[in-house]
């Protein structure tokens, strides 16, 4: 695993009336602090790639539809730099990645419809001076393949 990135397996619970997933709790191993919560959809086969921040750190979740995690890691100092991973994220497998600063992620929508993620970072937004550094998602040197909508086979 990449250093830094952390992986939390969540639980859906189901009942007569609908579902409930926690997500991430301040209690959690894995919390850091928190910045603000917000979400994202990408249409199917949409990509939105590449970037990545120098303070903070996000922890995604796919709440609806399916969504493929690419993470690049270009951290100089990282002893896992230049390793890829990707990870499928959906309620019928959750998962809540954490991602640290200076590793570029980006997600497509692999399913059908419309996927909807949800991400808690370690800072608020802010307008003025972004912490968001992006490159394109194909015009690259980064080794990771938005063409494929499967999950490859782990090196």
């Amino acid at each position: 695993m990449m250093k830094g990135v952390k992986v939390k397996k969540l639980k859906v619970i189901p009942d007569d009336r609908g579902r409930l997933m926690e997500i991430l709790r301040c209690d959690d191993e894995i919390f850091r602090k928190f910045g603000q919560v917000y979400m994202t959809t990408a249409y199917p086969a949409v990509v939105k790639a590449w970037h990545y921040h120098k303070i903070q750190t996000d922890s995604f979740t796919c709440v609806k539809g399916k969504m493929r995690l690419g993470l690049y890691d270009a951290r100089e100092d990282s002893p896992t730099l230049g390793n890829v991973e990707e990870y499928v994220l959906s309620l019928e497998d959750p998962l809540l990645v954490q991602i640290p600063p200076g590793v570029y992620h980006g997600f497509k929508c692999v399913g059908d419809e419309e996927a909807v993620v949800v991400n808690t970072v370690t800072e608020p937004y802010n307008h003025e001076a972004p912490d968001e550094y992006r490159v394109d998602a194909y015009d690259n040197d980064i080794p990771f393949d938005w063409k494929k909508d499967q999950l490859s086979e782990k090196k």
